[in-house]
C-alpha cells in the first residue's frame, strides 16, 4: 500500500509548533508534501529564519511521519516567512516588524544589544534594518564602522547606509563628530518622524530601533507614530539597574507597547584562561524580575572583551565568527528567543491562512 499525502498531512497535524501551541497544518506551515515510493519530502515554512525550536520541530515531524506504514525516509526542506505586525505596512511600507530596544538607564549596553540583535537576525537569513534613535548619544555609526559615511537622497527619500548586510540610519550621520546635540522635545520628535517617514527602508523583516535610555520624548514619539511589534528591555543584574529597567517597562505598558522580554547584559564574566565564571554584578536579577512581572526572559549576555573590542573597532561580525563558542551561543540564544517572541505576538493577532498543498 502506497503512502498518500493525506496520510502525511494527518500525521503532521499531530506535530505542535512548540511556542505557538498549534499544529503545523493549522498554522499553514506545511507548504508542500511530496511522496514517492516511501520517500516523503515535506516543505515547512517557519515563522522566522531564527526559529529556536527548529531541531525540535524536525525531530517531531520525523517521528510522526515515520509512524506511517510504508515510509522509509523523511526529508525536510525549510523556508521562512516572517509574520508581520498588523497594520505595520500602513505606517512603514515594507517593514514587517518594528522592535524598540530600550533601557531605564544608560551604560547597560543597549546599543551593543541592538547591534547584536540586528546582526544575529541577519545572519539567520532575515532582512534587517537598524535605526539609531538615540538622538543625544548616537553610537551605532562607530560600532558598525560607518563614522565617515553619509547617507544619500533619492526621490526625496533618504537612503540608509548598509553595513554587514543590514540597513542603517543614525543621527550620527547628520551631525559633526563630538558635537553635542542640544535639542528640546519638538526637534527630537521631528527627527524621529523623519527617520520613520522619509527613510527608504525597503523590504525588512525586522527594524531594530535603538532608543535613548530613560522614559523621554523618543519612545513616546515612536509609540504614537507607528504600531510597534514590541519592546525589548535591556538591563544589568544590579538591583539599581533593575529598578530603572522596570520603570522603562512600565512606561511601554502605559503606551500600550507589547513587552517582548528582558535581556540581562553583562550578566557574568567567564575567565578565558580557566573558564570559571564570575558574577561581577550579581546574576539572575533580570530573570527573577521577568518571572515577577510575568514577561519573557530572553537571555543572558556575558561580559566579554571581544564584544567591547569589536564595538570600538566597528567590526561586530567578529562576535559571531572569532569570539569563543560559549559567548556566540549566548548571543544567538537571546536573538532566537526574541525572534520567537515576535512570532508568538503576531500569531496571537492573526488568523491562520488557508492551507494549500500543491
Amino acid at each position: 500500500m502506497s503512502v498518500t499525502k493525506e496520510q502525511v498531512l494527518k500525521a503532521l497535524s499531530n506535530v505542535q509548533e512548540p511556542e505557538l501551541h498549534k499544529d503545523l497544518v493549522t498554522l499553514n506551515m506545511i507548504k508542500n508534501v511530496a511522496v514517492c515510493e516511501g520517500h516523503v519530502k515535506v516543505n515547512i515554512e517557519l515563522t522566522t529564519p531564527a526559529c529556536p525550536m527548529k531541531d525540535q520541530i524536525k525531530g517531531d515531524v520525523e517521528r510522526e511521519v515515520n509512524k506511517i506504514d510504508g515510509v522509509n525516509e523523511v526529508e525536510i526542506e525549510w523556508s521562512a516567512n516572517v509574520r508581520q505586525t498588523p497594520q505595520s505596512r500602513m505606517f512603514l511600507p515594507g517593514v514587517k516588524n518594528a522592535i524598540a530596544v530600550g533601557a531605564g538607564k544608560g551604560g547597560v549596553g543597549k546599543s551593543t544589544i541592538s547591534v547584536l540583535t540586528a546582526l544575529g537576525l541577519q545572519r539567520e537569513g532575515a532582512k534587517v534594518g537598524l535605526m539609531d534613535a538615540d538622538v543625544y548619544g548616537p553610537s551605532i555609526p562607530k560600532m558598525l564602522g560607518l563614522e565617515a559615511e553619509k547617507p544619500s537622497v533619492r526621490d526625496e527619500k533618504i537612503l540608509p547606509l548598509e553595513a554587514h548586510g543590514i540597513r542603517v540610519m543614525s543621527m550620527g550621520f547628520m551631525v559633526e563628530p563630538e558635537k553635542a546635540v542640544v535639542w528640546r522635545g519638538p526637534m527630537v520628535h521631528g527627527v524621529v518622524q523623519q527617520f520613520l517617514s522619509q527613510v527608504d527602508w525597503g523590504e525588512l523583516d525586522y527594524l531594530i530601533i535603538d532608543l535613548p535610555p530613560g522614559t523621554g520624548d523618543v519612545p513616546l514619539t515612536l509609540a504614537q507614530s507607528i504600531p510597534m511589534t514590541g519592546a525589548l528591555i535591556v538591563c544589568t543584574p544590579q538591583d539599581v539597574a533593575l529598578l530603572d529597567a522596570v520603570k522603562a517597562l512600565r512606561m511601554y505598558q502605559q503606551l500600550n507597547v507589547h513587552i517582548l522580554g528582558i535581556v540581562e547584559n553583562m550578566s557574568y564574566f567567564r575567565a578565558p584562561d580557566t573558564g570559571h565564571e564570575y558574577d561581577l554584578f550579581g546574576r539572575g536579577g533580570a530573570k527573577k524580575a521577568a518571572e515577577r512581572l510575568d514577561i519573557p526572559f530572553i537571555g543572558e549576555v556575558p561580559i566579554n572583551i571581544d564584544i567591547r573590542v569589536s564595538g570600538d573597532k566597528g567590526t561586530p561580525v567578529e562576535n559571531f565568527e572569532k569570539t569563543d563558542e560559549a559567548t556566540r551561543e549566548a548571543i544567538m540564544s537571546f536573538v532566537r528567543n526574541l525572534a520567537a517572541q515576535v512570532s508568538i505576538k503576531n500569531s496571537q493577532q492573526q488568523a491562520p491562512l488557508e492551507l494549500k498543498i500543491t
